[in-house]
């Protein structure tokens, strides 16, 4: 059996390196892989093209590598809780292309899927379609978009075996598993790593073939962006 374990994070994402893309699954701050986040900061790789939901907040997650000015392009849908980003792009510092969150995943699932481009009707009309292939299906108007090219991707899961086939627990699901599989190499960290054959296969939702690395993370936080609790009477 082939293994894809590798015993630190440090191991996990070796080839990274300055000018690259690298896709990082999670939603806002759910399901984020937390220790790679963490190593690419203390590797101080820069002028990266990072393609996620969003860009973490100001002190967490993607937010950490906003604040080393390591990241030079964001490629995201949502940014609104991060200030240290809206300040990076107002001022021209970094590179910014927002995306309908539909056709982020749907580029990523494209390139996971061997597709090199398709057509949606997602921002037909609007400076999202400026430049692209436009082209009329059954009496409206579609964008062609091409799939995603990465050298890298990163995603988190609740558990995975060491050949990497991976779990994902609820939500955490989210752009983790349209990631897997949707790049050069993909790197999993999860939070329990076990034996070939300890998992469910009914229960798996990302097979092994589509993960070339995974390690044991060693600390996860899992914070909360916003947190509504209701008012002491």
């Amino acid at each position: 059996m082939i293994s894809k374990k590798v015993t630190s994070v440090q191991q996990a994402l070796e080839g990274i390196d300055h000018g690259m893309t690298i896709m990082l699954g999670g939603f806002g701050l759910c399901g984020i892989p937390e220790n790679s986040i963490a190593e690419l900061v203390n590797k101080g790789t820069t002028d990266l093209t990072c393609i996620s939901n969003n860009a973490g907040v100001d002190d967490f997650g993607l937010g950490l590598l906003l604040q080393k000015r390591q990241i030079k392009k964001m490629i995201s849908s949502y940014v609104g809780e991060n200030a240290e980003f809206e300040r990076q792009m107002l001022s021209g510092e970094l590179d910014v292309e927002l995306t309908p969150q539909g056709t982020l995943a749907e580029k990523c699932r494209a390139a996971q899927a061997g597709i090199p481009a398709f057509f949606t009707p997602a921002g037909y009309g609007t400076e999202v379609a400026e430049g692209k292939e436009t082209r009329e299906f059954n009496g409206k108007m579609h964008v062609m978009e091409l799939a995603y090219k990465a050298d890298f991707a990163i995603v988190k899961a609740w558990k995975g075996d060491e050949a990497g086939n991976l779990i994902f627990k609820g939500t955490a699901r989210n752009f983790n598993a349209c990631m897997a599989g949707a790049a050069k190499i993909t790197i999993a960290e999860v939070e329990e790593l076990l034996p070939v054959g300890a998992l469910d296969p009914n229960q798996i939702h990302i097979p092994g073939i589509m993960v070339q690395r995974i390690f044991q993370g060693t600390k996860f936080e899992k914070r909360i962006e916003q947190r509504t609790t209701r008012k002491k009477e």
